[in-house]
């Protein structure tokens, strides 16, 4: 099969790779795999906030009909409101522009470095009110660690952002500080001096923390006092360790909900960076997520699937990945922006999400290579959804709650073999009433071909090939008797489909569009797709064919 120009599923002639055998469904569910609501997340740039969500007397609908589409696949995501640049910002209460940025080329040509917010910006909480959206808001550690300007907009801003999200229980957690590990180091320019070590910043930490919790209590009483998501490294490998962190004290207030740590699997101008090698990669994106269950494991021994770490008598701070998405430095043009990478987007939050991490915030800006869509026109780039979000919505449609009466799902991986190029999941859930592990049932099997078809001259997704190749439909078998799935049951196939990996537009899912120009980002149904698919279990086995670059959703029963 082959989605042909404009969006048509139909039969193509192309070569058919038969599974050799069925490969086996895990029958229990997985106890590291279980997530939290709002797994499908995202995270805004600070200073991009106001434009992703407008403000009270000019909402973004778009970005609200986004993430409505997601609670309703769903749960409703969380939104983190941080990244670099919440470390540059300094408040001016006399400013009406809720912000006002300033981009320096040789510092950063993607965002602001000089920035001033005023009270207005706070207005962004309260736009999406029947959404239930709850945020965190990132305080400026960069600069209030070393400059009188920085520590003064703490103070000033502590009052405004807890009552902005103590009104309508917008309140998700608290973030003192972006990527503390690259303060010293950062090519942006350093806010620490070389000595800066993991005992100096706990230290600052601590103090600026203490601040924000007495500020909270006397400006904003009956709110409960702060918690953080922390560290918000950067990565495992750079100068300050967050292992060496815990050690110095980071947690002595036992305030830390939530151990967030950032990812990104290269960089936009990384060499030999390609979107087969690079992100449609499943051990690439294995070997990355391990780097970080690796560092989690070595702080909190054993606690991962959501019990006591064996060193602390206290519950160890659940894992997250608090920002991350393809390719640092803001993404590359036609890698971070296609379908690719919205199939990369699928295995990379299901792999996380079988290996303990229990929400995923996928970090975006105005004009972001990488972004889930463009919220304002600018001169760079116009008013669009992008194929990330395509990625977001497979993911949601996974991750979902069984009728919302049960939990949601445990996520597990099903080895397939050597093949990187490819990579599924199961989904379990427990009926309700039933606690057990042993007693959950399979709900889904994601099937995610990463093997790549392209379309467009150089891979680009711009100029169609005048003749492009057949395209491989590969067939995959998997073993579900074990897992508890009878002979003869209906199992529903959704696709996520576009022209190839390099497209960058006339993407679907399950026939679904949630492009701009069509409804505002609400979900439209496409005539020209084929829908409603179905496959039968057969001698405890269930098939379906996957074209190269795309993915398959497995529905069992109503599930």
């Amino acid at each position: 099969m082959m989605l042909l120009s404009g969006g048509l599923l139909a039969l193509a002639s192309a070569a058919t790779t038969v599974a050799a055998e069925a490969y086996t469904v895990p029958a229990k569910a997985n106890p590291l795999g279980e997530p939290f609501d709002g797994f499908v997340s995202y995270s805004l740039e600070f200073s991009s906030f106001p434009e992703f969500a407008g403000n009270k007397s000019h909402p973004n609908t778009y970005s609200g009909n986004l993430l409505a589409n997601l609670a309703r696949l769903s749960t409703t995501p969380y939104i983190r409101v941080g990244g670099n640049t919440q470390d540059y910002a300094l408040f001016d209460a006399s400013q009406a522009a809720a912000l006002v940025g300033v981009v320096d080329p040789s510092r950063s040509p993607d965002y602001p470095t000089t920035i001033t917010i005023g009270p207005a910006y706070f207005e962004s909480y309260a736009t999406w009110p029947v959404l239930d959206v709850r945020f965190s808001h990132g305080f400026n550690m960069g600069l209030g660690g070393n400059r009188s300007a920085g520590w003064q907009t703490l103070l000033d801003t502590v009052p405004l952002a807890c009552r902005a999200l103590r009104d309508g229980d917008r309140l998700y957690t608290w973030e003192y500080g972006n990527e503390p590990d690259l303060f010293s180091t950062s090519a942006q320019g350093p806010v620490r001096p070389p000595t800066w070590d993991e005992a100096t910043y706990v230290a600052q930490w601590l103090n600026a923390t203490r601040h924000i919790r007495e500020s909270v209590r006397r400006n904003c009483r009956g709110t409960a006092p702060p918690r953080f998501m922390a560290p918000s490294n950067a990565g495992v490998s750079n100068h300050l360790k967050a292992s060496a962190m815990w050690s110095a004290g980071l947690n002595q207030d036992n305030d830390i909900e939530l151990f967030s740590t950032h990812n990104y699997i290269s960089g936009a101008t990384s060499p030999g960076v390609t979107l087969q090698g690079t992100l449609m990669n499943h051990t690439k994106t294995m070997q990355s997520v391990d780097a970080h269950t690796k560092e989690y494991d070595a702080i909190f021994p054993g606690a991962r699937a959501g019990g006591k770490s064996s060193t602390s008598s206290s519950k160890a701070p659940p894992l997250i990945f608090g920002e991350t998405n393809s390719l640092y430095n803001q993404g590359k043009p036609g890698l971070s922006n296609s379908f690719g990478a919205a199939l990369w987007g699928v295995d990379f939050n299901l792999y996380s999400a079988s290996v303990g991490f229990k929400r995923v915030h996928m970090h975006q800006g105005t004009n972001y290579r990488y972004q889930a869509w463009q919220p304002v026109m600018t001169a760079l780039d116009v008013v669009g959804t992008k194929a990330p979000y395509y990625g977001s919505v497979a993911v949601a449609a996974m991750v979902r709650p069984v009728k919302k009466k049960s939990s949601l799902v445990s996520i597990s991986a099903i080895t397939l073999g050597a093949d990187s190029a490819e990579a599924a999941y199961a989904a379990h859930y427990h009926p309700v009433g039933r606690k057990s592990r042993d007693e959950a049932r399979l709900a889904r099997v994601m099937v995610i071909n990463m093997h790549g078809y392209n379309t467009t001259v150089g891979g680009a997704g711009l100029e169609p090939l005048p003749n492009p190749p057949a395209r491989t439909s590969r067939k995959y078998a998997f073993a579900v008797g074990g897992a508890g799935v009878r002979d003869g049951a209906r199992v529903r196939v959704q696709r996520l489909l576009a022209n190839g990996s390099d497209a960058i537009t006339g993407i679907t899912f399950d026939g679904w569009s949630y492009n701009w120009d069509l409804d505002r980002g609400k979900p439209v149904r496409l005539h020209n797709v084929t829908v409603g698919e179905t496959v039968r279990v057969k001698g405890g086995q269930v098939s379906v064919d996957v074209p190269d670059s795309s993915a398959v959703l497995l529905s069992f029963g109503d599930c």
